[in-house]
């Protein structure tokens, strides 16, 4: 019952004020850039994932929170550098997590999770990294592209506008976790999508190992 009493929740996180104008400048900087959407959805969705992927495995609550707090603000390191931003994320997020009161054995696990959620490390070092790299990468959606008028020279554009649908299945008791994606392939076909997305596959497979599941992938095709 203490823990709980201590537990840093995600609604405490979205209320600092720190972390508003890091989500808001970090997705605008990237949009900039050319860079998908990283903002408010892409940080809700990816919270609620890495959440509900550690529930769904009977995590105690506090991982569970701890999970989705570190997909809200994975990606605020981009304020600094695209380049270096799960370093980023990971220091920024150790100071305004130490404002809010949060443990240090709380904060680590977070700041561990973040700085190795990227391409260079996708090193799923506890479940709460796990969890978020899994979420993270299967964040594959048209409501991230910008510009429709893009789609024709951007392959990651293109791919993401061409699925209409995704989402995470789990199965606790098969211990499964499959992403199920919605492909109109009038835009893009299946070659493109693994094209870019075969490295974080197996990133997501590894992470799903360690939390003792199989990841796999199932793809449709919208009519």
């Amino acid at each position: 019952m203490e823990k709980d009493k201590e537990m840093i929740t995600l609604e405490q996180v979205k209320t600092h004020p720190d972390v508003k104008v890091y989500i808001k400048k970090a997705n605008e900087f990237l949009g900039v850039i050319g860079y998908t959407e990283h903002g408010e959805r892409h940080g809700n969705y990816v919270a609620k994932n890495a959440r509900k992927i550690l529930q769904e495995l009977g995590y105690d609550a506090n991982t569970c929170e701890l999970a989705a707090i570190a997909g809200y603000i994975h990606d605020i390191g981009n304020v600094v550098s695209r380049h270096i931003h799960p370093d980023a994320s990971a220091y920024l997020a150790s100071q305004f997590l130490k404002e809010l009161g949060m443990p240090a054995e709380d904060r680590v696990m977070i700041m561990s999770a973040v700085g190795n959620h990227d391409e260079g490390s996708f090193d799923a070092v506890s479940p709460v990294s796990a969890a978020l790299i899994i979420a993270d990468k299967s964040d594959v959606h048209r409501s991230r592209v910008r510009s429709v008028k893009e789609i024709k020279f951007d392959i990651h554009d293109r791919v993401n506008y061409a699925v209409t649908k995704s989402e995470l299945r789990m199965d606790a008791q098969k211990k499964t976790i499959t992403l199920i994606l919605d492909i109109d392939r009038d835009i893009s076909d299946l070659v493109e999508y693994f094209e870019i997305f075969t490295t974080r596959m197996v990133a997501c497979r590894r992470a799903a190992r360690l939390l003792g599941c199989t990841f796999d992938v199932e793809v449709t095709n919208t009519p």
